[in-house]
């Protein structure tokens, strides 16, 4: 599967922790039910948006884009994104892409203006077909100065001819720099190969994006995607959450406030083709719901299953209730993932496991408690007995007030919990010792 990936001028924004999310839990339930994926997601690291912030700032685009690349896997490790199998530059992919443009252009099916060379969208017959709209539609909604030199209004730039201060590569047509559209064509097909399975991204991306990259594929002969997958939009109020409308929030401003885990949560609560708000209210109702998880962890002290580690079907078995829950479960996320059902699901039977538990029948209902975490691992959201193991310092910060409270010394163990509570956690004393959990 191959996933359009951050363009890195700026802050990763909600949106993006959206759709990294999204794609992240369908190739971990493709993984978990047996398939082997090879998860391709590219980062250009060159673009008007990455040339304009080096001017402003005096520096290289190379070293604003290494900047907001770093941010970039800092965020997304923050909230649980498996890293790609490949992760494709476009400086690194220019060459291929002069190539392909060199063939439209021995075609004429694109063809050179003064600024660059366009693509000619009236020689792909079905062009507009991701849109769903016919081409005379598009034309019709489409805005065209008087001095373009486009022979139509929806032909797109596959290369830029070099402007002073700008960075150039050299190609037989005139030295310049790619169009974006061309990126992923070439990556996509040259690392995944023809014909491949899945092309994933946000829905703002299916056109014009998409469609230029399947119309390049297509005037070139060559087989792409076979199926396309678009998430939803993050929304505030009554519109879309990005960049160009100066209304996102970043990751970093969010993982802050929260735990990443309630973001993920939030995010399969909806279905990923659905808009989603991300608001205090959302937030909190999600971070509620997750301490119910952690709360069925505790009770049953189940291990932490998730993160990097893929999970697999195959390592797992359950009978009875158990079983059942994971036919269930299974059976919605076969169906165009459908985590809202789910996720409903898996509540129930967190329900279930407790009442279990509380008549007695303690062994079922840890069998169906541990098919919960096990389900919800295989989408990325790991439960907790305790505190996260990689948060050294909290658990620093128990285990002093454990051996403070084991050598007598009252106040210095009230200070240590004064400390987490004011943390924003909530600390349970144990047989075992000291437990936390958000707040």
């Amino acid at each position: 599967m191959y996933v359009c990936g951050p363009t890195v001028y700026d802050l990763p924004h909600l949106g993006h922790g959206r759709f990294t999310l999204v794609w992240d839990v369908a190739r971990r339930w493709f993984t978990f039910r047996g398939l082997d994926v090879r998860y391709v997601s590219n980062v250009t690291d060159i673009d008007d948006n990455i040339i304009n912030r080096a001017l402003r700032e005096g520096t290289t685009e190379a070293e604003v884009a290494a900047t907001y690349e770093d941010h970039w896997w800092e965020a997304m490790a923050a909230i649980g994104v498996a890293r790609p199998d490949d992760v494709p530059h476009a400086t690194q992919w220019v060459p291929e892409m002069v190539a392909l443009i060199e063939s439209l252009l021995a075609e004429d099916i694109a063809y050179a203006i003064s600024d660059g060379v366009y693509f000619d969208t009236s020689r792909v017959p079905d062009y507009g077909l991701l849109a769903g709209q016919p081409l005379d539609s598009l034309r019709a909604g489409a805005r065209i100065e008087a001095s373009d030199e486009k022979r139509s209004p929806l032909d797109f730039a596959l290369w830029k001819f070099a402007k002073a201060g700008d960075p150039v590569w050299a190609a037989p047509f005139g030295d310049g720099r790619p169009g974006w559209h061309t990126e992923c064509v070439v990556m996509s097909l040259g690392l995944l190969g023809e014909g491949f399975d899945l092309h994933c991204g946000g829905l703002d991306l299916k056109f014009p994006h998409h469609e230029n990259e399947r119309a390049q594929a297509e005037a070139a002969r060559r087989p792409f995607a076979q199926h396309w997958g678009h998430n939803g939009w993050v929304m505030v109020g009554d519109q879309k959450m990005s960049k160009s409308l100066g209304n996102f929030t970043s990751l970093t401003d969010l993982l802050e406030r929260t735990d990443a885990r309630a973001y993920r949560l939030l995010v399969i609560r909806s279905h990923y083709r659905s808009p989603i708000e991300v608001s205090p209210v959302t937030i909190a109702d999600a971070e509620r719901a997750l301490a119910r998880l952690d709360t069925l962890a505790r009770r049953f002290d189940l291990p932490v299953l998730g993160g990097d580690t893929m999970v697999r079907s195959s390592s797992v078995e359950f009978t009875g209730a158990a079983a059942h829950l994971a036919r269930r479960v299974g059976d919605l996320l076969d169906e165009d993932l459908n985590t809202p059902l789910a996720v409903a699901e898996l509540f129930d039977a967190v329900s279930a496991a407790n009442t279990l538990a509380d008549q007695g029948e303690e062994e079922a209902g840890r069998e169906l408690a541990m098919a919960v975490t096990v389900l919800f691992a295989a989408l990325g959201l790991a439960l907790y007995s305790t505190v996260h193991d990689s948060d050294d310092e909290i658990q620093s910060l128990v285990l002093a007030r454990d051996a403070a409270r084991a050598a007598g010394e009252w106040a210095a163990a009230d200070r240590v919990r004064d400390e987490l509570v004011s943390r924003g956690w909530i600390v349970e004393d144990t047989a075992q010792g000291t437990r936390v959990r958000r707040g």
